[in-house]
């Protein structure tokens, strides 16, 4: 090859670096994700379950049965429990995610010690099922290694043989997902994910391709508002957006027979504001970026974070605070848990309105963000 070929590409590789090196925004992203990557998987996520919020029934209200209650809490996993004074209110607390396991003690526990075969129930939330499985695990071990009163002295003194405290057993049921299926607890949030890589991928790149060709100034020319222009931009993407979240819950459903066991209406109503949050995000990537490389990075850089700490595959109830509350100002962690509630609990429409409120504010920001970042004059 001649000196000409080699010297060709050392000048256009020259030309490249003295671009890269003044474009700060990228190598601000390209530096900060390995930091942030290295902070969640190194110390916010951990399959190991943590400040599992739980409920208890004590019908027996002894204090051998407050004496287990205690023992539960001092493994360190779980938060404070809330007492229950029926057994309907704690299955509430369940379907609510308002508590991942309900332990039940019965009035008859005390009996049942001195006869030696003590026994609880524990209902936990099998929508996830690994974590389902570890707190069913450590509840056992608990109550299989808690120490009962030990036989009445007199009994053994007169030389009747006495009959010693058995372990306490625990009798789980799984709710939601009786099986512990993984593939339940992934496609019930399969929407929100597929709906998170079309709407930052298709709006990215909206008005950073009108600036890099040229048509950016006629569009603030016209006679439109910031916001005209982005609602104009978004509608056709919404109809495009609801296709693809009912193709893929209709798939769901027809190959593994995980349909909705919610209302279908709640599900139609729920995604639309969390199609606008994720496309506005997508428009304010755009709106930031000055190159399509810039926000394509961008958006890879965001959807990560958003998959991680959303809980669509690892429970948010789990991450520590600070991690968690992050988690909270990124769409999919507000529709995975309407989705989930809809499809797995049964759901309706009042279910879910707590989630919905939340994407409709985050969309509120975002736009506001946008129209901010957007200049209506030219110069």
């Amino acid at each position: 090859m001649s000196r000409r070929f080699w010297s060709s590409i050392a000048a256009v590789a020259w030309k490249e670096t003295q671009l890269l090196r003044h474009d700060k925004a990228f190598i601000a992203v390209v530096l900060i994700q390995p930091v942030v990557m290295l902070t969640l998987f190194g110390w916010a996520l951990s399959n190991k379950p943590a400040n599992v919020p739980w409920a208890v029934l004590d019908w027996s209200s002894t204090p051998t049965s407050r004496r287990l209650v205690q023992e539960l809490m001092a493994t360190g996993y779980f938060l404070p429990p809330r007492a229950v004074t029926a057994y309907g209110e704690g299955r509430a607390l369940l379907r609510r995610e308002k508590a991942l396991a309900f332990v039940v003690i019965p009035k008859t526990f005390r009996r049942d010690i001195e006869r030696g075969r003590p026994a609880v129930q524990v209902l936990l939330d099998g929508s996830d099922p690994l974590s389902a499985a570890r707190l069913g695990v450590y509840i056992t071990q608990v109550a299989a290694a808690f120490e009962t009163a030990p036989a009445p002295r007199d009994r053994a003194d007169a030389g009747v043989p006495a009959r010693m405290p058995g372990p306490i057993e625990a009798r789980q049921r799984f709710w939601f997902n009786p099986t512990l299926e993984d593939r339940t607890f992934f496609l019930a949030a399969l929407g929100g994910m597929l709906l998170t890589n079309l709407c930052l991928s298709a709006m990215s790149l909206g008005l950073v391709g009108e600036r890099e060709s040229g048509t950016y100034e006629q569009m603030l020319a016209l006679p439109t508002t910031a916001i005209e222009i982005v609602l104009g931009k978004l509608i056709p993407y919404v109809g495009v957006a609801f296709a693809l979240m009912l193709m893929a819950t209709v798939a769901a459903g027809a190959v593994f027979g995980l349909w909705p066991t919610g209302s279908w209406i709640a599900l139609l109503i729920v995604t639309l504001p969390y199609v606008l949050a994720s496309l506005g995000i997508g428009v304010f990537v755009s709106a930031l970026a000055r190159t399509s490389a810039q926000a394509v990075f961008i958006s890879v850089f965001f959807i990560m974070p958003s998959f991680v700490l959303s809980g669509v595959m690892y429970p948010y109830q789990f991450m520590p605070h600070g991690v968690r509350e992050i988690g909270a100002v990124f769409p999919l962690r507000w529709y995975q848990i309407a989705a989930r509630r809809i499809i797995m609990r049964g759901a309706g429409l009042g279910d879910v309105l707590g989630p919905m409120l939340a994407l409709t504010a985050l969309f509120a920001i975002v736009l506001a963000g946008v129209r901010w970042r957007m200049k209506p004059r030219l110069g």
